[in-house]
């Protein structure tokens, strides 16, 4: 058969099921991802493969499909069933398995599905991506190449993953004395419930859940928190509740938004900031990784307690590619993914819950009045345009701001002393995406104006 080659994305593969995505087509692609996970064994040998997935209608037959191939190879497979993709991460590194399959399609709408898969090595994770075996996959893939099976592949489940992925998160913020908040959960009808509920379990408080019941259908809204729509009945919940704070997880739970006490969203940077000031007061001096889309307000805060900052492209598996190489100890994305060296440079929501909790006790203080107390700059929110005339928007963009200091790992991004701003192409979506940050609000919604009346001109 004939595989769509753009589903082969620079994260993941993902493609709307099941013209683009299907049981035929995803028996290819699961070949040649064992195929390229095990070339550098004997032949021989079996991989030990972990394979989870979420809630999506289309899940269990592709999952069904996917365990029936890897078994037809020899593999030695690990389900470990319905999962969020941070549990599925820990899974693959905590009890050292060698890689690992998550079928999702993140925050999608309905008819998309996916897989999401990694290797595992003594660094910790690397997920595969553009720069890490995608193209060999595809190549593979649609030319139907694979591994000659061999005898005696075999199926194991593995069950209460999420106990010790809760000792574990635990551990990292070193079992902290937390306060009794009450909290907000809006998890869409997605894989966050899962570990939302199993982390409320050992943490003091009232959760009070919004579409926790798994349907991926999602009744509710679409699960993506990066869509202010998506974020509106939560907020409303928020205030009327008087809560504490709000949580926002995505799809497939990688990604977290947190709602404030007055019902406004936490940028992502004064979470990362928030947990680098309180990794690094154990261990001084460590690299934190953030992307290059919003980088003042980390930036200001790590020279301030004598951290360092790499910054990289965007996107997981850039970042997990960048934590393996550096070391860092931790990554915070704009997204709102936050990856931790103790979860082998995976995301761990459960233990970012822990850390803003910790933070919220330690402090005393409200979640408003936190993010006030770390805010070092202003940020725009990433603006997102149609258009085909990208590079010549960039172009533009060049030429009126020669005067900063240009970075093209990611796109564009060009800096000045006290602001800067990024423009990039998306890997997922036919967008390009703005974003603009100042160390001043008034100089950061100029500039945003400034640059907005620019690419309105040229779409």
């Amino acid at each position: 058969m004939q595989i769509n080659p753009s589903i082969f994305k620079s994260y993941d593969i993902r493609g709307i099921y099941p013209t683009d995505l299907n049981e035929e087509a995803i028996v290819a692609i699961t070949k040649a991802i064992y195929t390229f996970f095990h070339k550098k064994k004997p032949t021989d040998m079996p991989l030990s493969i972990v394979v989870g997935t979420d809630m999506r209608v289309s899940s269990p037959s592709l999952t069904k499909r996917v365990i029936e191939t890897l078994v037809e190879l020899g593999a030695n497979v690990i389900d470990i069933g319905i999962v969020s993709t941070p549990t599925f991460y820990f899974a693959v590194n905590h009890y050292s398995y060698e890689c690992g399959m998550q079928i999702t399609a993140s925050h999608n709408p309905k008819e998309w599905n996916g897989i999401k898969f990694v290797k595992n090595t003594p660094q910790g994770l690397i997920k595969i991506g553009k720069t890490t075996g995608m193209p060999e996959i595809k190549e593979m893939a649609t030319k139907g190449e694979s591994i000659k099976s061999i005898q005696g592949g075999k199926v194991e489940k593995k069950e209460k993953i999420l106990n010790d992925e809760v000792k574990n998160a635990l551990r990292i913020s070193k079992n902290p004395k937390i306060n009794k908040f009450k909290i907000v959960a809006d998890a869409a009808n997605a894989m966050g419930s899962q570990y939302i509920n199993e982390i409320f379990k050992v943490l003091p408080g009232e959760l009070i859940r919004m579409n926790f019941d798994l349907d991926g259908t999602f009744p509710a809204h679409q699960p993506d928190p990066l869509q202010e729509k998506n974020l509106a009945d939560l907020k409303r919940k928020v205030l009327a509740e008087k809560a504490d704070l709000g949580l926002a997880p995505d799809g497939d739970g990688d990604r977290l938004f947190f709602i404030d006490e007055r019902g406004e969203t936490v940028p992502p940077t004064i979470i990362t900031s928030i947990i680098a000031t309180d990794l690094l007061k154990d261990h001084p001096g460590e690299t934190v990784l953030v992307d290059v889309r919003y980088l003042l307000t980390p930036k200001k805060i790590l020279e301030e307690i004598g951290g360092k900052i790499h910054v990289v492209k965007v996107g997981h598996a850039f970042i997990t590619e960048a934590m393996y190489k550096t070391g860092g100890i931790f990554a915070g994305e704009s997204s709102s993914h936050f990856f931790y060296r103790d979860t082998g440079n995976a995301e761990s929501q459960m233990a970012t819950i822990i850390a803003i909790l910790k933070a919220l006790t330690k402090s005393g203080k409200t979640m408003s009045q936190l993010v006030e107390e770390f805010r070092r700059s202003f940020e725009s929110g990433e603006i997102n345009f149609e258009t085909e005339n990208a590079a010549k928007i960039m172009d533009e963009l060049k030429e009126k701001y020669a005067d900063g200091s240009l970075d093209t790992m990611d796109g564009i991004a060009i800096s000045y002393p006290s602001w800067r701003f990024s423009i990039r192409t998306s890997n997922t979506e036919p967008l390009l995406r703005l974003n603009v940050e100042s160390l001043n609000k008034e100089e950061m919604e100029k500039k945003r104006d400034e640059i907005l009346s620019l690419i309105q001109k040229n779409l």
